[in-house]
């Protein structure tokens, strides 16, 4: 019932940030230099938050929707390219039969469709480490997922993604069998908290203002005397 609850919840507020685009793009204002309006939209870092669903794809049958949470550091090598580390907490259960709670620590790199704009598509994949309560049973995973980004504030963005994790151990649902490893899935909804790049930004301000002032003593230079 929760994990029905938290599905419609995500796909509520999915349309409430497509409607939100629309409304910050009239709210903020976006400077012509490209990269000015990464630096005036994000930043150089980020702390991001989410609250989500989780599903098992083992060799059991009536996978259940769990509860699953996040808390990460981001770190922008350039506007596209991010780094990515991450925290994650979540269970995974079977209907009547099987509920076990899950740690993973993830390192990714994140790449950013459009950094200059509002909203963007973005696309990440990477390894990590997964533990069960208490490290009763680790193993080493690799995931991939993709997700939509919205800024509704200057350096304050919401989020929704979601993540497939593919781990190298068939017991993640206590029980060995079938062909392949198990895996599991993530959806949630969450927010981007940038900060940083200030001296950054004011060098491409100033680099940009010397362009503009370059442009117009050419401009005068070359205009027809009357």
């Amino acid at each position: 019932m929760i994990a029905q609850q938290i599905r419609f919840s995500l796909i509520t507020i999915f349309f409430v940030l497509i409607g939100r685009h629309s409304f910050a793009q009239e709210t903020i204002a976006i400077p012509e230099e490209p990269n000015i309006a990464f630096y005036e939209l994000r930043g150089t870092n980020a702390f991001d938050i989410a609250l989500g669903t989780s599903v098992i794809n083992g060799d059991l049958v009536d996978p259940k929707f769990e509860i699953y949470s996040h808390i990460g550091y981001k770190r922008h090598l350039s506007p596209h390219l991010v780094l990515d580390f991450g925290y994650h907490k979540f269970n995974l259960a079977y209907i009547d039969v099987y509920n076990e709670g899950f740690m993973s620590f993830d390192l990714n790199v994140e790449f950013l469709v459009l950094p200059h704009a509002q909203f963007s598509p973005f696309i990440f994949a990477g390894a990590g480490f997964n533990a069960s309560n208490h490290f009763k049973e680790t193993a080493s995973k690799i995931q991939g997922g993709a997700g939509l980004e919205c800024v509704v504030s200057n350096q304050f963005a919401l989020k929704l993604y979601t993540d497939y994790n593919y781990v190298s151990s068939d017991t993640l649902d206590g029980l060995e069998g079938g062909a392949s490893d198990d895996t599991y899935f993530r959806i949630a909804f969450g927010a981007n908290f940038y900060f940083g790049g200030a001296k950054k930004k004011a060098k491409i301000l100033e680099d940009y203002s010397t362009e503009i002032e370059s442009n117009s003593i050419t401009d005068d230079k070359n205009r027809p005397k009357l």
